[in-house]
């Protein structure tokens, strides 16, 4: 999909340091890269998924064989449902932003066959009563799904409307009880560059690592999403287990995660530590502070035609902007 003029080029976007890390290691690797793209197309080619005319979503899943996730029971519809109209399919899964599946958007769409989501395991430590090593179907297993329609609004100055299949993050920490010492929670993306081939280069400090405060986390709207449109994630959109917190900006809301830390001092966190003049570690959509080398006051919706106005904790105000009474929002960014 071609970048709308207003929308700032990858150059702008991606910090000085890790662009020229990014250069560096794409003069390195030209004849591999082409090469990996030729057979990661043929690969996609061949199984169904990750072309720019994505499939429509498959059948919701029936079967609780090894290796295959229990049969989904979804509620829908959500209170916390935005009344925008949601995305296609198509655009939501050929769309993305995954360094670890490459550095542009259809890379990751690409690329995502090589991810495997079963088997995988969450582990769950540091201030909780008893750490835990949970199987993904298990987990499954232990909430309801629901179907939640949300905004979600890039730090890129683009946005989409997604119906996100998950369970609320709350219901699982109350189940797994934090101590009395938990003020935040941090997640980790899986490190593995035959499943996840970006990483072998050095964009980011790998893991990649995203962290909520524990109101954050426990707030109603923030999910943990295993599927969108009554399917399963697939690779690109953060298979088999994602973080979805729709008033904040979307590198906020982490992908295949495998560990989850509950800490009692703020976690660092990967584009914080990479560019902190740039992605703070609140990130809360906020049209009046810019990033510092383009405007977010609008955004490009993804199948849409011009630019709209982007709004305050991306239209979520009602219900978050209590969280942050009393904090300076240009400062805590």
């Amino acid at each position: 999909m071609a970048r709308h003029p207003a929308e700032p080029p990858p150059s702008d976007i991606t910090p000085a340091a890790v662009y020229a890390r990014r250069r560096q290691w794409l003069q390195r690797a030209g004849l591999f890269a082409a090469t990996s793209l030729a057979w990661g197309g043929a690969l996609s080619a061949l199984s169904g998924r990750g072309r720019a005319d994505a499939p429509t979503p498959p059948p919701v899943p029936t079967s609780s064989a090894a290796g295959a996730p229990p049969r989904w029971r979804v509620r829908k519809p959500s209170p916390f449902d935005a009344s925008d109209k949601p995305n296609r399919y198509e655009d939501i899964t050929s769309y993305n932003n995954f360094y670890e599946l490459g550095l542009s958007k259809s890379a990751p769409a690409r690329l995502a066959a090589s991810l495997k989501p079963r088997p995988w395991t969450l582990a769950i430590d540091g201030e909780v009563e008893k750490p835990h090593l949970v199987d993904i179907d298990q987990l499954l297993r232990w909430f309801p799904l629901e179907q939640r329609i949300y905004r979600m609004r890039c730090v890129e100055a683009w946005s989409m409307v997604i119906p996100w299949v998950g369970f609320p993050l709350a219901a699982l920490l109350k189940r797994i009880n934090p101590t009395s010492r938990a003020k935040y929670v941090a997640f980790e993306t899986l490190v593995d560059p035959t499943q996840l081939p970006g990483q072998h280069q050095d964009t980011l400090a790998w893991p990649y690592v995203e962290g909520l405060r524990i109101d954050e986390a426990s707030h109603p709207l923030t999910l943990l999403a295993v599927g969108l449109y009554d399917a399963p994630l697939l690779g690109q959109n953060g298979a088999p287990l994602r973080l979805v917190v729709p008033w904040k900006y979307g590198f906020k809301s982490i992908k295949s995660i495998v560990k989850m830390h509950l800490l009692s001092q703020r976690p660092r966190t990967s584009w914080a530590a990479a560019a902190p003049d740039e992605y703070g570690f609140m990130a809360n959509v906020n049209p009046a502070v810019d990033h510092p080398r383009w405007s977010q006051a609008s955004e490009r919706r993804i199948g849409q035609l011009g630019r709209i106005p982007t709004l305050a904790f991306n239209g979520y105000g009602e219900q978050v902007a209590s969280l942050y009474r009393g904090m300076d929002l240009r400062k805590h960014f």
